[in-house]
């Protein structure tokens, strides 16, 4: 039966006597003890192994306790930090600890007080990294092969997902603009037994005619003014994978022909060949429209229609899965600090709620440029209203109509306002408060009066 390892306690001060006193009092309470005599040798100890406990002198000659806080929360260290202080200093201990230290203790250090401080602070270390794994479980289970949610309507995606990846079945995926067509296109891919294959996308809008049949079934040398040598297309690149065929209802229906006969044959010939080339490739496509939309207005072949979609996987718009926006935020709040050096770990309430009224007309692309720009123009640790960009905060063309009758007194016009703006902001008062022009306190003090009155309820 295999034992627990004793708790490890790091102690960084620069004089030796207390180093070799705190060695000794606490060498028979079964932990591994760990000394330093600077500042930067226990950072660099707290780095590269986990400490339960770390017992810090909070004037070191190099980097002094409280600037040890910061550099130790900035990097996610897990560790209980107890600061050593003589009385004189006690002010700065007591900023040590709203910086995130455990305790402190003060010299002439008292044995029995010391252990007693360690083993609590240990029990709140050991409860710290349950929590941090349990953290670290739950986005496990709210991400799916790089795709973020947990939403009902997420799940249902997964699923299908699970279920079709093992198929040899071509996929189609609809949903509008910014939903993660191509997230999922891979998803599938990743997950099935061509996940070792190559993934090729192609983005049918992004080509006229003729470059776009080049780009899917390439050229032998001479086909063309300026085709100096032979290239091989995109469903020649996906032999043994996959071809992503983005914005199919935007490809040429020449085009969409010459597609067909290459998934019903399983050939093609280059542009300028004469030799069939043989591929064995499944085709995942995608579309911001609905293919049976596109088939009436003669956007897409029927015939292709029916090859493309044989199983259909709809994307929701996010504004219908807006229990996912916060589990987005945090993932992109962490990648763009990652990307910019920042240290932006939250959005303001107030912003929260804009976030949340807003209607997504750009889906996850929009929100996620829109915490893109949020973490570059914030200086500080919360993002705040004004680091969001205008088209979030207040909407263009954002109106509504408000019928109030001629002769009504002012008191009672205002309260309409506020009651039909509140309804048309879905109770969001946050928001309610940006289209009326006033602040959320007055707005909060003017229902506060009709509750009063029993006006509002």
């Amino acid at each position: 039966m295999m034992t627990a390892s004793p708790p490890r306690i790091l102690i960084a001060d620069d004089e030796e006597y207390i180093l070799r006193t705190l060695r000794n009092v606490l060498r028979d309470d079964h932990y591994e003890i760990q000394t330093v005599s600077n500042g930067q040798a226990a950072l660099d100890e707290l780095v590269a192994a986990e400490f339960a406990v770390f017992l810090v002198d909070l004037t070191l000659a190099d980097i002094d306790g409280l600037r040890l806080l910061t550099m130790i929360r900035d990097k996610g260290i897990l560790t209980e930090t107890i600061i050593f202080t003589g009385r004189a200093s006690v002010s700065s201990a007591v900023e040590a600890i709203k910086k995130g230290a455990y305790d402190y203790v003060t010299k002439p250090i008292e044995p029995n007080r010391l252990n007693t401080m360690i083993l609590k602070a240990i029990e709140h270390h050991r409860l710290a990294t349950s929590h941090r794994k349990l953290e670290r479980q739950i986005e496990t289970l709210t991400s799916y092969d790089n795709i973020v949610g947990q939403s009902a309507e997420m799940v249902d995606v997964y699923n299908l997902i699970d279920v079709v990846a093992d198929t040899t079945a071509n996929v189609v995926i609809t949903g509008e603009s910014g939903t993660g067509k191509e997230l999922v296109a891979r998803a599938v891919h990743r997950k099935g037994a061509r996940g070792a294959g190559p993934f090729i996308a192609v983005n049918c809008s992004a080509f006229p005619k003729e470059i776009l049949e080049n780009e899917l079934f390439g050229h032998e040398e001479g086909a063309f003014t300026g085709a100096l040598k032979q290239k091989a297309g995109c469903f020649e690149l996906a032999d043994q994978g996959t071809l992503f065929l983005d914005e199919i209802c935007e490809m040429p229906l020449e085009t969409q022909a010459k597609i067909l006969r290459a998934l019903e044959e399983r050939c093609f010939r280059r542009l300028g060949g004469k030799n069939e080339i043989e591929v064995d490739v499944r085709v995942i496509s995608a579309s911001n429209m609905k293919l049976e939309k596109a088939v009436e207005e003669k956007k897409l072949r029927e015939d292709i229609y029916y090859r493309l979609s044989v199983v259909e996987i709809e994307l929701p718009p996010l504004r219908e899965r807006t229990g996912d926006l916060n589990l987005l935020v945090k993932q992109f709040l962490q990648r763009f600090n990652d990307q910019n050096g920042k240290l932006v770990r939250a959005i303001s309430p107030e912003a929260t709620d804009i976030l949340h009224s807003y209607h997504w007309p750009g889906n996850v692309r929009e929100l996620k440029n829109t915490i893109e720009r949020a973490v570059v123009l914030c200086d500080a640790e919360v993002a705040q209203v004004k680091h969001l960009p205008k088209r979030v905060v207040k909407p263009n063309g954002e109106t509504f109509d408000v019928q109030i009758p001629l002769g009504i007194k002012l008191e009672e016009a205002e309260r309409e306002l506020i009651f039909h703006t509140l309804e048309f902001a879905n109770n969001n008062k946050t928001r309610a408060a940006q289209i009326l022009g006033i602040s959320l306190k007055t707005l909060h003090n003017k229902l506060n009066l009709y509750r009063s009155l029993n006006l509002y309820t």
